[in-house]
């Protein structure tokens, strides 16, 4: 069709009248929701939707076009493209494991979201986030941690007292169970300490628990296990005495028995217990030099007496004169402390018949009593005689010559009681400088 022309030549410029174009293609009135329009037509601005306009669109805040930004009007009375302005949206997030998120408009433009953990977990990275313009969050989806340590309960002090003759307790607790604020999950338990049911000494023990959860938390508890020895106090053994112990020695229930070495006597009781209130049943008793009742009248009761307290060393000699004797008087009187250290007790036989004296010591025998002495042990008057008896009335050995304490030292450390008596002088300090 032929567009007449209307030509005004005050200007190099051809303007199209509206008559001569009343019969030109229209498209349909651009409206966009949400956006702006900018038409551009070769008639001029009252005809924004003829054919060949040219239109810009643009999209208000929050919106992006979808199609493309320009559009022409087509000779079929249509625009080249269909344009809509939809609202920005931001990707979708995946929830963090164990949390959730509330947002003020999904995840649309300006939608603020923000993040909550399950109870025992905590966020870690931003609470919220906010969706932009370029459709992206401000930040990045944070994580939930189990940040939260298990929690563990152990039992109160515990004070026991150690049973009569014991130095142990026995003690017995429940183990304690912890638990898991986030999944209840306990991977390990660690005892630091004796586990229940086990022997406590006497004093303080601790005992420490610790619990792991699944993310590697921990958390501990500890508690004191005191245990109480009732005590008397430590004794000490007599002088010239010895003294055995049961038990710790001065523990409840410990009993101390004591005796005497050979030549003394026991004044005292025997024995004394540790009691509840901490005081000894007894005092400890003292050991008096042994009485020997040289007013007897035969050999066999003098000896009874000796019999398991002491061992006898019996010198004969026909003249105090003689040199056997007196040199052998002299070895013992040189090493005294290690007879009395040995429970040896001399007995001197001097002179013949009818001119007899016996001595113990500073004690004398009478004639009849040395006489009875002689016969019974198989003594000679005539000779110098020396005879060796143990705590049982045994005759170990005769020396018809003088001999040296240590050889006499070394028979007697043979004897059966001998090592006992040994094991109790070393524990008490009973010794010869």
């Amino acid at each position: 069709m032929d567009i007449p022309i209307k030509c005004i030549f005050l200007s190099t410029v051809c303007i199209f009248t509206a008559e001569a174009y009343g019969d030109i293609p229209r498209c349909a009135p651009l409206k966009i929701k949400n956006g702006y329009v900018h038409c551009r037509t070769p008639q001029g601005g009252y005809y924004k939707n003829v054919q060949g306009t040219m239109c810009d669109i643009s999209c208000q805040k929050g919106y992006e076009i979808h199609g493309t930004g320009r559009v022409h009007c087509l000779s079929s009375k249509r625009w080249s493209q269909t344009v809509t302005c939809r609202e920005i949206r931001c990707p979708k997030f995946s929830l963090p494991l164990h949390g959730s998120a509330k947002c003020s408009d999904g995840a649309y433009f300006n939608s603020r979201c923000e993040f909550y953990c399950t109870p025992g977990y905590q966020v870690r990275g931003q609470k919220s986030v906010v969706c932009m313009h370029n459709k992206k969050w401000s930040g990045k989806e944070p994580s939930c941690l189990d940040l939260d340590p298990p929690k563990i309960r152990c039992p109160s002090l515990k004070v026991k007292t150690a049973e009569p003759e014991k130095l142990t307790v026995r003690v017995n607790w429940d183990t304690p169970e912890g638990k898991d604020s986030a999944d209840g999950i306990l991977t390990n338990v660690i005892l630091k300490g004796l586990p229940p049911r086990s022997e406590f000494s006497e004093g303080q023990h601790k005992i420490q628990y610790t619990v792991f959860d699944g993310a590697g938390n921990k958390a501990s508890c500890q508690f004191t296990i005191k245990v109480e020895v009732r005590r008397c106090g430590k004794l000490s053994p007599p002088d010239n005495g010895s003294m055995k112990c049961s038990s710790d020695g001065d523990n409840y229930g410990a009993t101390c028995e004591f005796s005497c070495m050979g030549g003394y006597e026991l004044r005292g009781s025997k024995a004394t217990v540790c009691q509840y209130n901490n005081i000894w049943s007894a005092a400890v008793p003292s050991c008096a030099p042994m009485h020997i009742n040289v007013g007897v009248t035969t050999a066999t009761a003098l000896l009874d007496q000796f019999y398991e307290k002491r061992r006898l060393l019996i010198i004969s000699t026909p003249s105090a004169a003689n040199h056997y004797y007196r040199f052998q008087l002299g070895i013992i009187q040189q090493a005294i402390c290690g007879f009395d250290l040995r429970h040896v007790t001399v007995i001197e036989l001097v002179g013949v018949y009818p001119v007899l004296i016996g001595r113990i010591r500073e004690r004398f025998l009478s004639p009849p009593l040395v006489l009875q002495l002689r016969l019974l042990l198989r003594i000679s008057q005539s000779s110098f005689n020396m005879v060796l008896i143990d705590k049982y009335g045994m005759d170990k050995e005769r020396y018809p010559f003088p001999v040296t304490a240590a050889e006499l030292f070394t028979l007697i450390d043979t004897f059966s009681l001998r090592k006992e008596e040994i094991k109790l002088q070393i524990e008490n300090g009973q010794s010869c400088n």
